[in-house]
């Protein structure tokens, strides 16, 4: 069983008007930031989720890459917290402007900006929920590996 507390999750927006070679493109273009040998996932899997409490055992972080407005539509800035898995999920949206136009390390620098501000929303729900969940214990944690 995985007992890591983050995790990541990627999706390629549906777009019609690209080929199988663009969507191929995507995925190669982003993924290594992911799941590369530099990648964020590594970093993240160092945080284990019984070191945070008992109500969450997974965050999953999930990349939207270039979705189209439809799918747009149906993001929310975090999932609702599924009780019976004790796992949330967040989407995060990678699109030209706010990642693939920037330089190497400004993307790395995006990824782990916005990981930080989507745990200040979790930490929302984790009040709001009264999870047992040492949610500034984690932000802490997570701001050590990232920085």
């Amino acid at each position: 069983m995985n007992d890591n507390i983050l995790g990541c999750f990627m999706k390629i927006g549906f777009d019609p008007n690209l080929s199988e070679q663009d969507f191929t493109n995507l995925d190669k273009a982003f993924s290594p930031y992911i799941w590369g040998e530099k990648g964020i996932s590594n970093t993240l899997k160092k945080l284990k989720h019984e070191d945070y409490g008992k109500d969450l055992i997974l965050v999953l972080f999930q990349f939207n890459v270039k979705p189209t407005p439809p799918e747009l539509q149906k993001l929310k800035e975090l999932e609702p917290y599924r009780k019976n898995e004790k796992s949330i999920g967040i989407p995060i949206i990678i699109t030209d402007e706010n990642f693939f136009s920037k330089s190497e390390e400004g993307r790395y620098s995006f990824l782990k900006q916005l990981i930080l501000q989507k745990i200040d929303l979790l930490a929302e729900v984790v009040k709001q929920k009264k999870l047992d969940t040492k949610i500034e214990l984690l932000k802490t944690d997570l701001q050590k590996l990232l920085s």
